[in-house]
């Protein structure tokens, strides 16, 4: 199954005291996350009960690709955009290199609850940045290390599994492989 997964949600189905889980959004019992996406992260989950199905999805050995949108504070210069494609250097050791491109705002994007502050002497920028692996925090942690700071992150694709036009805090079906 795909989430689209809101802002200020947890990736699990307990809520924490503070912020919402999934059993707010999705009453299927059985089902667990394959996966995690930060609380202040939003987009594609994917769930499943497939165990197996689960491990393989979130194996770093599999190196399945994400697909991620990030608004990022600043503008990209060139050195910041070939620094993340060879990869970076974090304090958990180095990254595999990233696919990175600037991008205009998606035209598919809803308005975030809360809203991104605006800064008016600060542009802001999109890119679309696809990685194999899946750390925490990984694409803030990189864009950070290269002097963009995230302001809004959304996942769009796991594999060959889209967002597509699945509005926030819906589900749909989705074909597994076998």
């Amino acid at each position: 199954m795909a989430f689209n997964k809101p802002m200020d949600v947890l990736s699990q189905f307990s809520s924490d005291g503070h912020w919402r889980g999934l059993l707010d959004y999705l009453d299927l019992p059985g089902l667990y996350p394959a996966g995690r996406l930060d609380r202040d992260s939003e987009g594609l989950l994917l769930l499943t009960n497939d165990g197996r199905l689960q491990a393989q999805i979130t194996s770093p050995a599999a190196k399945l690709p994400k697909t991620y949108y990030a608004m990022v504070e600043g503008a990209p210069n060139p050195d910041a955009v070939a620094a993340l494609r060879a990869g970076i250097t974090l304090k958990d050791g180095p990254t595999r290199p990233a696919e990175v491109a600037q991008v205009a705002e998606p035209d598919w994007l809803w308005p975030r609850v809360p809203p991104v502050r605006y800064r008016q002497t600060v542009p802001d920028h999109w890119l679309r940045l696809t990685i194999t692996e899946g750390r925490n925090r990984q694409v803030r942690r990189m864009c950070a290390h290269v002097g963009l700071p995230v302001l809004r992150l959304i996942r769009w694709q796991i594999g060959d599994w889209v967002l597509g036009n699945l509005p926030p805090a819906a589900w749909r079906e989705i074909t597994l492989p076998k």
